[in-house]
Protein backbone atom coordinates (compact mmCIF):
# COMPACT_ATOMS: atom_id res chain seq x y z
CA UNK A 1 0.00 0.00 0.00
CA UNK A 2 1.27 3.18 -1.06
CA UNK A 3 -0.41 6.61 0.26
CA UNK A 4 0.57 10.13 -0.17
CA UNK A 5 -0.93 13.08 1.62
CA UNK A 6 -0.29 17.02 2.04
CA UNK A 7 0.09 18.13 5.22
CA UNK A 8 0.22 21.57 5.94
CA UNK A 9 2.91 22.12 3.09
CA UNK A 10 4.82 18.83 4.20
CA UNK A 11 4.58 15.67 1.45
CA UNK A 12 3.54 12.98 3.74
CA UNK A 13 4.69 9.56 1.64
CA UNK A 14 3.33 6.39 3.54
CA UNK A 15 4.63 3.21 2.10
CA UNK A 16 3.32 -0.14 3.92
CA UNK A 17 4.91 -3.68 2.51
CA UNK A 18 2.00 -5.99 1.82
CA UNK A 19 -0.16 -4.79 4.67
CA UNK A 20 -3.16 -2.20 5.02
CA UNK A 21 -3.04 0.37 7.54
CA UNK A 22 -5.87 1.86 9.35
CA UNK A 23 -7.22 5.46 9.59
CA UNK A 24 -5.66 5.40 13.23
CA UNK A 25 -1.85 4.83 12.09
CA UNK A 26 -2.27 7.43 9.29
CA UNK A 27 -3.57 9.85 12.35
CA UNK A 28 -0.58 8.98 14.49
CA UNK A 29 1.77 9.51 11.74
CA UNK A 30 0.27 13.11 10.82
CA UNK A 31 0.39 13.85 14.35
CA UNK A 32 4.04 13.03 14.89
CA UNK A 33 4.66 14.84 11.78
CA UNK A 34 3.00 17.77 12.69
CA UNK A 35 4.43 17.82 16.37
CA UNK A 36 7.54 17.65 14.44
CA UNK A 37 6.84 20.50 12.48
CA UNK A 38 6.08 22.70 15.08
CA UNK A 39 9.58 22.24 16.48
CA UNK A 40 11.30 22.39 12.99
CA UNK A 41 10.01 24.32 10.55
CA UNK A 42 12.16 23.60 7.68
CA UNK A 43 11.02 19.88 7.19
CA UNK A 44 9.95 19.55 3.22
CA UNK A 45 8.64 15.83 3.23
CA UNK A 46 8.49 13.00 5.55
CA UNK A 47 8.80 9.17 4.08
CA UNK A 48 6.93 6.41 5.74
CA UNK A 49 8.18 2.94 5.56
CA UNK A 50 5.87 0.51 7.81
CA UNK A 51 6.07 -3.24 7.63
CA UNK A 52 4.83 -6.29 9.54
CA UNK A 53 6.47 -9.25 9.04
CA UNK A 54 4.29 -12.05 10.31
CA UNK A 55 7.12 -15.17 9.94
CA UNK A 56 8.56 -13.69 13.44
CA UNK A 57 7.35 -14.35 16.84
CA UNK A 58 8.75 -11.75 18.31
CA UNK A 59 8.72 -7.40 16.93
CA UNK A 60 7.38 -8.49 13.70
CA UNK A 61 6.47 -4.44 13.19
CA UNK A 62 8.73 -2.18 11.35
CA UNK A 63 8.50 1.50 11.16
CA UNK A 64 11.07 3.89 9.73
CA UNK A 65 10.35 7.91 9.16
CA UNK A 66 12.92 9.83 7.07
CA UNK A 67 12.50 13.59 7.20
CA UNK A 68 13.72 15.76 4.07
CA UNK A 69 15.28 18.72 5.27
CA UNK A 70 17.97 20.89 3.96
CA UNK A 71 21.12 18.92 4.39
CA UNK A 72 21.47 15.52 5.74
CA UNK A 73 18.15 13.81 6.16
CA UNK A 74 17.27 12.82 9.53
CA UNK A 75 16.42 8.91 9.72
CA UNK A 76 14.61 6.99 12.54
CA UNK A 77 13.32 3.05 12.68
CA UNK A 78 12.06 1.19 15.71
CA UNK A 79 11.03 -2.52 15.84
CA UNK A 80 8.26 -4.18 18.32
CA UNK A 81 4.73 -5.39 18.31
CA UNK A 82 2.53 -2.06 17.82
CA UNK A 83 2.61 0.57 15.35
CA UNK A 84 1.24 3.06 17.64
CA UNK A 85 4.35 2.80 19.87
CA UNK A 86 6.90 2.68 17.26
CA UNK A 87 5.87 5.91 15.72
CA UNK A 88 6.10 7.55 19.09
CA UNK A 89 9.84 6.32 19.90
CA UNK A 90 10.46 7.26 16.24
CA UNK A 91 9.28 10.80 16.71
CA UNK A 92 11.41 11.14 19.72
CA UNK A 93 14.31 9.87 18.00
CA UNK A 94 14.34 12.21 15.34
CA UNK A 95 13.49 15.23 17.48
CA UNK A 96 16.73 14.45 19.54
CA UNK A 97 18.51 14.67 15.82
CA UNK A 98 16.67 17.61 14.98
CA UNK A 99 17.68 18.82 18.46
CA UNK A 100 21.57 18.56 17.22
CA UNK A 101 20.87 21.07 14.04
Amino acid sequence: MKYTEGNTGININIQAVDISIGDDVKERINKCVNRLSRFYDRIEWVDVYLEDKKEKATEQKQVGIRLGIPGKDPFASEYGDNFHKLIANVEDKLRMQLEKL
